[in-house]
């Protein structure tokens, strides 16, 4: 089993190109089967039947795992038994009849306009928080994830013609356009804040540390936080709640479905629509809180 799993994951690292996160979830489901059969004695891939992986999820479910990762978890494990399958190693996939766990659908938290602007209002003259204000600027005005903010490169962006190119999960590439403010903000940062901190130093990355290194998710969670206090902005804050902010304002403000899909960059337009419902909720508050009869 060990074998196979390192089979799998070298494949989704080297013909899927599967980001390092999702390489990380996956090898950490696999492993968690891989050490519930051991303990029930099976080894062999051949070996395993559909009532192994029911009980792994079972087991899985007793340990407190959410219906959501345990359906990460069954992903994880239809790829393993899929890939085998198709390399011949396998000629039934033990996985197949196994059902999905039910998930209710979850609103994704956002930002309002308020303290999003808060947020953007920075006067220091300090060059880190400048820095962390371009970033968040920058993944509300084009819908980023952290990965893609502190992946990107000078070469990505396109100042003048308004937009920048981003690498997106599956490796595949996006146009998406920023708008006056992130531009100008951006052209700030570019002349005035990034060669302070890059002092003589080269980098081809456009968010860098005061050592002239490339961000990291990490060390953007803990700016974006203190960036938080420091705005008074007393809302659930993630670069994903970024993310989700600029979807949820640009739907309530109008725009096409499909153009959000492309700018997010979803596969399925399902995953999109999710802010059409939180649209829906806004205007439902809104009613509440307003109508004399609400």
């Amino acid at each position: 089993m060990d074998a196979a799993v390192d089979r799998y994951l070298t494949y989704l690292a080297a013909e899927r190109r599967a980001s390092p996160h999702t390489l990380a979830a996956y090898g950490r489901d696999c492993a968690a089967l891989v050490q519930f059969l051991e303990r029930q004695g099976v080894t062999d891939p051949a070996a395993v039947l559909p009532g192994h992986i029911g009980n792994f999820l079972a087991a899985e479910q007793r340990r407190g795992l959410s219906a959501r990762s345990r359906a990460r978890a069954l992903a994880a494990v239809r790829g393993l038994f899929g890939f085998l399958v198709r390399e011949g190693v396998l000629d039934l996939d033990p996985s197949r009849e196994l059902s999905r766990p039910r998930l209710g659908r979850r609103l994704p938290e956002s930002l309002g306009r308020e303290a999003v602007a808060k947020l953007l209002n920075a006067d220091a003259p300090d060059p880190l928080v400048q820095r962390d204000v371009a970033m968040i600027e920058l993944i509300y005005a084009a819908g980023l994830r952290v990965s893609e903010v502190i992946g990107i490169t000078v070469s990505q962006v396109k100042l003048e013609a308004g937009y920048l190119t981003v690498i997106g999960k599956g490796r595949k590439e996006r146009a998406v356009p920023i708008g006056r403010y992130a531009r100008e903000r951006l052209l700030a940062y570019l002349k005035e804040v990034r060669p302070q901190l890059l002092g003589r130093r080269l980098s081809p990355h456009l968010f860098v540390t005061r050592a002239g290194r490339p961000m990291t998710r990490e060390a953007f969670w803990r700016r974006l936080r203190r960036r938080a206090i420091q705005a008074e902005v007393r809302e659930h804050l993630s670069p994903h709640t970024l993310r989700h902010a600029f979807a949820t304002h640009l739907v309530e403000g109008g725009a096409d479905l499909r153009a959000v899909q492309l700018m997010l960059g979803h596969a399925d337009i399902g995953t999109t629509e999710i802010y059409t419902h939180v649209a829906r909720e806004r205007l439902r508050e809104v009613h509440r809180k307003y109508h004399p009869r609400g």
